[in-house]
């Protein structure tokens, strides 16, 4: 049978390297879509003989996107190797930098990577479905959202010293407190903050409500769905036990990050760089679950913030007593993690030892293993390193947030695919369809590709035709 296959290379508005290849059957309908992660960094073993305390520097470099969970993720691992708790104001500090993070992630994915396909339309000409679309079409919207990402950008900047890769958590805690005149420039940007992710939020219902029919087919399945919760079970960024439920919504585990290799395996494929996370217990595919914003709040009980509590509340009554399934509603999902880490920021700031200088534990009591976690804006981050006695780093394992989405990213190219390419000419607008359900998920490609070994290498003869003529492969 004759088959013909699409190339989507690069898929655009995302963070690293992907493709998608599409094969197609004689009839034009769609056989099978693979999203192709082919960017290898290999950061677990280039880590393998540096001192432990150089990781919370070496790790963000992993990404310019979210170096601060890298960061803090590492030191979370440090403070455990040296067997020393950041004092109260050390680890408040840490969160209030976390939730910088959240916000200028979440509001640039919205605003800068999604919004060109919601505000502007899937099948808007490619030379200003981008950014600068976005601006011409609605300037002031557009300089609401890059005040937005700014105000969380500066969170981090005032911590760390730098906007990107900070130097701010060590093990132990953290090296610089923070001034009242600091304190008070942050609370005074908050509330345009929040205005502007209120206004984010009407726009997703908005276009929502105007594309229902799309977002009830747009890669709606099934999977379990994992995030970290609190001790009463409320979302929870920046500590917190591990919550594993079911396509149903009922819990299967809840677990220290310290146990996770206890409940997570990974799957390989021969097509792509990046591994298959799974709950080992219902084994892969039936194991597969989904992190990052749709993931948590579907995880979690409740929002412990009045605003974003009640958005939530909004947001499950979509889907009343089950999981959220609708790819497209991480979007929406996004802007209510940003109204809570708005609030947090808040919470944080006015809480009375936020200005202390008692943020460095020097205790020291040495330990050869340790697991550090986090809520990345795209889902959970795991650090897991073993040391040597003399502090050099033996072994690095990483599961990286976008990691974990790898199967539902796969499985929604595939479903989306199908969907709208069956039969009819294959327009630009129907290809940007597919590219939107991978940036749905925002991964973050070049934090999550990581192998052990040597890299597979395939070499295909195509003939003038474009059918394979011979292919060589060295594992």
């Amino acid at each position: 049978m004759a088959t013909q296959k699409i190339t989507i290379e690069p898929v655009t508005r995302i963070e690293g390297h992907a493709k998608v290849t599409i094969h197609m059957k004689e009839d034009g309908n769609v056989d099978h879509a693979y999203l192709h992660i082919n960017e290898f960094r290999g950061f677990e073993k280039f880590c393998e003989g540096r001192m432990f305390f150089e990781m919370p520097s070496i790790t963000p470099r992993i990404c310019g996107i979210c170096p601060v969970s890298h960061h803090l993720a590492s030191a979370k691992v440090c403070d455990q190797i040296v067997g020393a708790e950041p004092p109260r104001t050390a680890n408040l500090l840490r969160e209030l930098m976390h939730m910088g993070q959240i916000v200028q992630s979440h509001g640039m994915h919205f605003f800068e990577l999604a919004g060109p396909d919601l505000l502007l339309g899937f099948d808007a000409d490619p030379a200003i479905r981008n950014v600068v679309g976005l601006i011409q079409a609605n300037p002031a919207l557009a300089l609401k959202a890059v005040n937005l990402r700014k105000f969380g950008q500066e969170i981090i900047h005032t911590l760390g010293g730098r906007r990107i890769h900070p130097n701010f958590a060590i093990p132990g805690g953290v090296n610089k407190s923070l001034k009242a005149s600091e304190r008070d420039g942050i609370l005074a940007g908050m509330a345009e903050a929040m205005a502007t992710t209120v206004a984010g939020i009407a726009i997703m219902k908005d276009w929502a409500e105007k594309n229902r029919e799309d977002i009830d087919k747009f890669a709606v399945f099934p999977t379990g769905y994992f995030g970290l919760v609190n001790p009463t079970g409320g979302l929870e960024l920046y500590q917190g036990d591990c919550r594993l439920i079911d396509q149903k919504g009922n819990l299967l585990e809840q677990f220290s990050a310290s146990r996770y290799l206890d409940y997570i395996s990974e799957h390989v494929e021969n097509w792509s760089y990046l591994k298959f996370p799974y709950y080992k217990k219902m084994g892969f595919p039936g194991g597969v679950y989904r992190v990052g914003a749709l993931g948590r709040l579907n995880a979690c009980d409740r929002i412990d913030t009045p605003i974003a509590n009640e958005e939530l509340k909004t947001f499950r009554a979509l889907n009343p007593g089950k999981p959220v399934e609708n790819t497209l509603h991480y979007h929406y999902a996004r802007l209510i993690e940003t109204l809570f880490a708005i609030e947090r920021v808040g919470e944080l700031l006015n809480d009375p030892d936020i200005l202390s200088n008692d943020i460095l534990n020097t205790k020291r009591d040495f330990h050869n293993e340790a697991v550090g976690v986090i809520e990345a804006p795209r889902g959970t981050l795991l650090h897991h390193y073993w040391v040597k006695d003399n502090g050099q780093i033996e072994r690095v394992n990483l599961i990286v947030s976008t990691g974990h989405n790898n199967w539902a990213m796969s499985n929604a190219v595939d479903s989306v695919a199908k969907t709208y390419i069956n039969g009819q000419t294959v327009r630009e607008g129907l290809l940007n369809r597919v590219e939107a359900a991978v940036r749905a998920y925002d991964p973050c490609l070049s934090c999550s590709t990581h192998a052990l070994g040597q890299m597979p290498m395939i070499l295909e003869f195509i003939d003038p035709s474009g059918n394979v003529t011979e292919t060589m492969r060295r594992d």
